[in-house]
């Protein structure tokens, strides 16, 4: 599988020869990949990083955001759709307006940040639970790179806290029933490419429980 900016993935039919049946029975056209976590830990950089290669310099919080890509599956193209959303409070009312029609979720919180690591469980499962029960979700701890940044970690440490390694991922994973744990950094994009890849397999479910799995508004 290669990565060939600014916006283009073309998957091998080797690797994905498995799934190409789910897709041509589907006569699927878009893969919907909707993003959500707290404020501030990298929901938008890693979309960015992905979709252009480029690691954005300022911090702007999000709104409503959309981001394409194409993807080739067995030869035939697809869109792979990209939805940021805001993680303030202040967006809990409009977020759920970018879930229906959802395939898979990544719900995401920074290694370097306990409380969004808390809120996957307080809040972020159980608001796409609640809205999109049966669509599958991938847990993504993103800013890898800062764990072993002296700065943070010592600012972490003032507090009692340090960064959360993969082990606590892949627990907390398990115990809410995500598709799997992955992680990455958007600014090094160590582990980028397979979260979207991941994604992708989480999406092509076979026939008979994929058409039972994209969201519906409820």
């Amino acid at each position: 599988m290669q990565h060939i900016p600014p916006a283009n993935i073309y998957f091998s039919m080797q690797s994905y020869q498995i799934y190409c049946y789910c897709v041509s029975s589907l006569q699927m056209q878009t893969i919907k990949c909707v993003v959500v976590g707290d404020g501030a830990v990298g929901k938008t950089c890693l979309l960015i990083s992905y979709t252009t290669n480029k690691f954005p310099s300022e911090y702007v919080p999000t709104v409503f955001d959309n981001y394409a890509v194409t993807v080739m599956i067995g030869g035939e193209p697809y869109t792979l759709g990209l939805f940021d959303t805001a993680g303030q409070e202040d967006y809990d009312r409009l977020r759920p307006l970018s879930y229906p029609q959802t395939d898979v979720f990544l719900v995401c919180f920074s290694v370097v940040s306990p409380s969004s690591f808390e809120n996957v469980r307080e809040k972020w499962v159980p608001e796409i639970s609640h809205h999109c029960p049966k669509t599958p979700f991938l847990l993504v701890g993103t800013q890898v790179d800062l764990r072993e940044d002296h700065n943070t970690v010592e600012k972490l440490a003032k507090n009692k806290q340090r960064p959360l390694y993969q082990d606590y991922g892949e627990k907390l994973a398990k115990d809410l029933k995500a598709v799997k744990y992955v992680e990455c950094s958007a600014l090094t994009q160590r582990g980028l490419k397979n979260v979207f890849d991941e994604a992708i397999l989480a999406a092509l479910e076979p026939p008979e429980t994929k058409t039972k799995k994209k969201c519906v508004l409820l």
